[in-house]
């Protein structure tokens, strides 16, 4: 996003920030010293490469550590089509990781070490050059936010900054259990609500930025109601294999069911579930189609080992609609 002296910045089509760490990955349990596979894996990133994969373009503003995982960080988002020129190396803190265990059949248990990181030391400065450049979407988590208070006032002045702009802000809530409970995630999230233009949780994640949620039998219904009251444009609430749903603050209304393919790794679904989504947004297609297009990159993760690893280019769109055990030749 860079550009030279008395040239005006070429916005990108989705700017995004957070933290990308070594991910660390092994078919068992470490403790009996299963092998493990190195790579990255981050939900801003993922969500960035998806896209990207796509022809957008997509950028990634996050801090790395000094260091080895930094390095790969950075060279794996380069080689995908990320533009990373805003990205930027913290020398005090180290790169972040996470490991991840195939614990049994399909239940992964995710560890992480990202206390201290150089992602943890965000603040608004980092990212104001990047903002600075323009951008079509800005796409934030609740990740970011649970990393600490530099980060959590960063993703704030980003949405403030995209929303006067007239940028599309889209929040995935992406609550982390093990970064912060339900009750700080939404202390620190509902306040965002009136800056966001597209606001995406599984169904189980609505209680974290809606206290008008109940456990009664429309409680879903209720807790968009109140979405929709506080600020945001438009809900899109992903039920996993039960497909995902739509409303806007205009009434419409639509629901599509998922695809069925073999389930292999289920990290970094929600993640291409979003990509697909501000995909078919940027591409200006109507809310069911974007839908379709969210579940169809979700699909591609479940089936396809990794975060990210899996996700398809454009022309590959459609090779779900093959029969099972079909040889593209």
């Amino acid at each position: 996003m860079s550009t030279a002296p008395g040239r005006t910045p070429v916005p990108v089509d989705v700017l995004t920030f957070g933290e990308t760490m070594l991910a660390v990955q092994l078919p068992g349990s470490l403790a009996v010293g299963a092998q493990a596979r190195t790579t990255v894996a981050g939900a801003e990133s993922n969500v960035a490469i998806g896209l990207a994969r796509l022809g957008h373009r997509a950028a990634w503003a996050g801090l790395v550590g000094d260091d080895e995982p930094g390095r790969l960080v950075l060279r794996t988002l380069r080689a995908e089509g990320v533009d990373i020129t805003r990205a930027a190396v913290r020398a005090t803190a180290p790169t972040g990781a996470m490991l991840r265990e195939q614990r049994v059949a399909d239940l992964v248990r995710v560890h992480y070490w990202r206390d201290g990181s150089a992602a943890s030391l965000l603040t608004p400065a980092d990212i104001e050059p990047a903002l600075g450049d323009g951008a079509r979407v800005l796409h934030l988590t609740g990740i970011t936010g649970a990393l600490g208070p530099g980060p959590l006032e960063a993703v704030g002045a980003a949405a403030a900054h995209a929303h006067a702009h007239g940028w599309t802000v889209a929040l995935d809530v992406n609550h982390r259990q093990r970064l912060w409970t339900a009750d700080e995630a939404g202390s620190a999230l509902r306040p965002l609500l009136p800056y966001v233009t597209v606001l995406i949780a599984s169904d189980d994640e609505l209680p974290v930025v809606s206290d008008a949620f109940t456990e009664s039998a429309d409680a879903e219904e209720r807790a968009v109601d109140a979405l929709l009251e506080a600020g945001v444009r438009e809900v899109v609430v992903k039920r996993g294999g039960e497909g995902a749903a739509f409303r806007d603050r205009r009434g419409a209304r639509h629901a599509v069911a998922a695809l069925r393919v073999p389930v292999r790794d289920t990290v970094g679904a929600g993640d291409a579930f979003c990509a697909g989504y501000l995909s078919g947004l940027l591409d200006g297609l109507p809310p069911a189609e974007r839908l379709a297009r969210a579940n169809t990159l979700g699909a591609f993760a479940v089936a396809s080992d990794g975060d990210w690893e899996g996700l398809p280019r454009r022309d590959e769109l459609g090779l779900l609609a093959a029969a099972p055990g079909t040889a593209i030749r």
